[in-house]
């Protein structure tokens, strides 16, 4: 298993989710703010370990890789995460381990991750799973294991004209109502229409959106799908931002589970990564104890049981 090993970060947030999109036609966003002045960074006090201090310069080229929604979160993560990292390399140097020349790509490492890396495998190792641990975890989580249900899929979308208000939204509601009494149930007429009338790039693909799971469509049409009967158009259209969407269901290729042989593999990565990952910020833990940290508080580590649901939530 392949370890990301940038620095230990003790209590930080999971990075969220972007928002599923529906297909449609390109949206161009313009970026500018290139000759704005840089706003100067924060500074909050002097942070030593065992009187070493980690400079503000250093916190400051830090802070770019800890995005915060405010200066001070910002800064206190950097600050944290070079103390770890301050921590980490002086064991390593203390045990006289050497980084590695190269990593398993075969690209040069930084001299601080290899000896991050070394000290950790030094210390954790591997923690390969047994089988019987695979099968255990397997049966308590049957559910995680399954294919994805799919839904074969085509829409209409209807753009309201652009500056005409909510007049231009009812009058896109009304062409997509027009359509469903036009098409009725019949896959030949629902395809000229939307090669016809639809807005969105799929329409020339007489409006297929191919299989689609859950996640991948923005919440209100993939609700709408599955409230269609198959081989059918929904007799309601569906609102979204987009527009006005006539929807056709023609297939549903429903989940299953995988069996055990397949998910093994991937259950062995949870389970080391788990079990590495908490071994580790456990050393952390132990050698900020022992040393004595100024202008800043390294978060207590989670414990081995909230590490575990977020394993699982991964």
């Amino acid at each position: 298993m392949t370890r990301q090993l940038d620095v230990i970060n003790i209590g930080a947030p999971a990075d969220p989710r972007p928002e599923p999109a529906m297909p449609s036609a390109c949206e161009t966003h313009g970026c500018g703010g290139a000759d704005e002045p840089m706003q100067p960074l924060p500074a909050f006090g002097i942070v030593t370990v065992d009187g070493h201090e980690i400079t503000a310069e250093q916190i400051a080229e830090e802070m770019p890789h800890h995005p915060a929604p405010t200066g001070e979160e910002a800064w206190r993560a950097a600050a944290q995460a070079l103390v770890v990292r301050h921590l980490l390399m002086r064991e390593a140097r203390s045990r006289g381990l050497a980084a590695e020349e190269t990593n398993e790509t075969g690209k040069r490492t930084a001299d601080d991750e290899g000896l991050v890396k070394a000290l950790l495998d030094d210390i954790v190792g591997d923690a390969i799973p047994t089988e019987a641990e695979c099968k255990r975890y397997y049966s308590a989580n049957r559910h995680r294991f399954r294919t994805p249900t799919l839904y074969e899929a085509s829409h209409i979308l209807i753009e309201p004209e652009e500056g005409a208000g909510e007049d231009g939204w009812t009058a896109a509601e009304a062409q997509t109502r027009t359509i469903i009494d036009a098409v009725a149930d019949d896959p030949e007429a629902f395809a000229e229409a939307a090669r016809e009338f639809s807005g969105c790039p799929s329409g020339q693909q007489n409006g297929s959106l191919g299989q689609i799971r859950r996640g991948e469509l923005v919440e209100q049409v993939q609700s709408h799908i599955e409230a269609t009967v198959v081989g059918s158009v929904n007799p309601a259209p569906v609102r979204s931002k987009h527009g006005w969407h006539v929807i056709r269901l023609d297939r549903i290729i429903e989940g299953r589970e995988l069996p055990f042989e397949v998910a093994k593999d991937k259950i062995a990565d949870l389970l080391e990564a788990r079990s590495w990952t908490v071994s580790a910020m456990q050393i952390v833990q132990s050698l900020a104890e022992k040393a004595e940290i100024e202008g800043v508080v390294l978060d207590a580590p989670p414990s081995e049981e909230d590490q575990r649901q977020g394993t699982l939530a991964a």
